[in-house]
């Protein structure tokens, strides 16, 4: 099983990313997908979920409107579309895989967002 994230970097604030998390070794279209980011000294935050065949989007209240979650399970890939960015978005981000009792996690990717 693996996850792995791309698409961090060093943004200017009001910029614009988008990660991408690749899977493989399991069935990703059973998987709701979701994506965590933690900075340094604060605790672990869900960014976005998404369930197995998009019918469920959720957002944490500090990105809603700015971040985009969506996913291809033929290419078995989850995306975050990442706006109008800002410095207390800096964190490492995550990409987070969960069917039933089974949890399967990447190693992140780290987005910094600084003049």
């Amino acid at each position: 099983v693996q996850l792995v994230e791309s698409g961090g970097g060093l943004v200017q604030p009001g910029g614009s990313l988008r990660l991408s998390c690749a899977a493989s070794g399991f069935t990703f279209s059973r998987y709701e997908m979701n994506w965590y980011r933690q900075a340094p000294g604060k605790e672990r935050e869900l960014v976005a979920s998404i369930s197995h065949h998009s019918s469920i989007i959720e957002y944490a209240d500090s990105v809603k409107g700015r971040f985009t979650v969506s996913r291809d399970n033929d290419g078995k890939r989850v995306y975050l579309d990442m706006k109008r960015l800002k410095p207390e978005d800096t964190a490492v981000y995550v990409c987070n895989a969960v069917w039933l009792s089974l949890s399967y996690w990447g190693q992140g990717t780290q987005v910094t967002v600084s003049s």
